[in-house]
């Protein structure tokens, strides 16, 4: 063998070498993602964002460690939209997840996220992810439409909301929600494609829910993996477990957020116990404001106006932070962000590659996050159901119609629009419109735009199972 061929071939192993590891790395730089979503939390539900007797010492930690965005919004005030725009990046009005008719998924429904919409467990899968849902799923209950059959290798939780499947024997109106007892409602606890026990027993629902995070980190610590843990709390009828009733001193209320709070401590500890947590985004929201009508068991949206259902700023915008040590820019960030957005962010961090077959509605956060750019989100879509009500492009909102309560109340259209300047006037009290006619015109163009530039679906909520 001459010396140039010695040279080269010395050269070849450790060259092969370095390519091999690099692909090692590449695998093992892929960070596992978990979102905590909670059901119907106020922005002013945590002790991070302002609740004055709510005590969340371990989401105020994550916030201080990673990063609190103040402008962060669902993709719509009510649950079933808000979940399919979360799991798709796209605003659900483009998949038909939406209605004005019937705003969410019944246990009657017949239908659930359509088979061609690409979940972000899907896409996560196409990047070698282990994929896990934990809580409640709202986007179908019927087989086809379960976690497992939308890019989930597992699911634990039920399948709609806590409220649903109400017995008759359980008293009318609000008394069974403002004094609940499980055997008012008959919803299903379900693994994988089974119902398992019905009723769920809700007072334990949040520790069970918990318990499984835990176990299915430990069980995939070599990840990568997702997990969507969707909390089916603080939606009504609010229950706890043993050891949190009457911890809080906001009441019924406070024990269940003081509980969903304990269970991210439970995850955030298991992350660093088992030495991962330096390999791991968790992120933390919720998929609307809080259901204003049940009064104290309802929540706060804090120094916003109006709650769930509403396309004021307590309706969606949320608490939202964001946890990764050593990756994390930590901080307070004021940019505007959205459910919408974790879909493509999650994909730019695991190299899944997003379809170019349709379009989306969600922004790459991960520049924001790892490097403390601006956020690239500058606009927010606000739909009531399957009809646009408001628009916002920077600091400024317009609204075509309000309405302030879920239920109880009429829209109101308003001709003109109202505008407000959300960093002024964040509660939306003073009309600028006659101030700032050039911002109304371009507001309305932009909101012309975007509903002229698609045709929407026929709706997937408006159709009932047959008798």
């Amino acid at each position: 063998m001459t010396i140039l061929n010695l040279w080269r071939n010395h050269r070849i192993v450790p060259l092969l070498l370095i390519l091999a590891g690099i692909g090692d790395l590449a695998a093992a730089e892929k960070p596992n993602v978990i979102v905590i979503f909670c059901d119907d939390l106020g922005y002013g539900d945590l002790s991070c964002y302002g609740h004055p007797t709510i005590k969340t010492p371990n989401l105020d930690r994550l916030a201080a460690e990673g990063q609190k965005w103040t402008n962060f919004y669902a993709a719509a005030s009510v649950c079933t939209p808000s979940r399919a725009g979360l799991m798709t990046g796209r605003l659900p009005i483009r998949s038909g997840m939406c209605s004005s008719k019937r705003r969410v998924l019944f246990p009657d429904s017949a239908g659930g996220l359509p088979a061609n919409e690409i979940t972000m467990a899907r896409a996560l899968k196409t990047a070698g992810y282990t994929t896990a849902c934990v809580g409640k799923w709202h986007l179908g209950h019927l087989e086809p439409f379960l976690p497992t059959n939308r890019g989930f290798d597992s699911y634990f939780g039920i399948p709609y909301s806590n409220d649903m499947d109400r017995l008759q024997s359980a008293p009318k109106g609000r008394s069974a929600f403002l004094e609940p007892r499980k055997e008012y409602w008959n919803v299903p606890l379900m693994r994988n494609r089974e119902v398992i026990e019905r009723p769920a027993m809700q007072e334990s629902i949040t520790k069970r829910y918990a318990e499984e995070a835990v176990s299915f980190i430990k069980g995939n610590k070599a990840g990568p993996f997702f997990l969507y843990l969707a909390h089916s709390m603080p939606h009504v009828p609010l229950f706890r477990s043993k050891e949190f009733e009457g911890v809080s001193t906001a009441g019924l209320y406070g024990d269940v957020i003081e509980e969903i709070d304990w269970s991210v401590g439970q995850i955030v500890s298991t992350l660093r116990s088992e030495g991962i947590a330096e390999k791991t985004l968790v992120v933390f929201t919720s998929d609307n404001g809080p259901w204003l009508v049940f009064d104290t068991h309802g929540g706060s949206a804090g120094h916003l106006r109006g709650g769930k259902g509403s396309t004021w700023e307590g309706g969606m915008r949320e608490p939202a932070i964001f946890w990764w040590p050593g990756k994390i820019e930590p901080g307070i960030v004021h940019g505007l962000g959205s459910t919408l957005d974790l879909f493509p962010t999650a994909c730019s961090l695991a190299g899944a590659k997003l379809p170019d077959d349709r379009t989306y509605d969600g922004v790459d956060l991960s520049a924001a996050l790892l490097k403390g750019t601006k956020s690239p989100r500058d606009e927010m879509f606000y739909y009531w159901g399957s009809e646009l009500w408001a628009v916002r492009k920077g600091d400024y909102k317009l609204h075509y119609v309000t309405k302030t309560e879920y239920v109880r109340q009429q829209p109101v259209r308003h001709d003109p629009p109202l505008l407000f300047h959300l960093g002024h006037d964040p509660s939306e009290k003073f009309d600028v419109a006659k101030k700032e006619p050039d911002v109304l015109n371009a507001l309305k163009k932009l909101a012309v735009s975007h509903t002229a530039s698609f045709p929407p679906p026929p709706s997937v909520l408006e159709t009932r199972i047959k008798n």
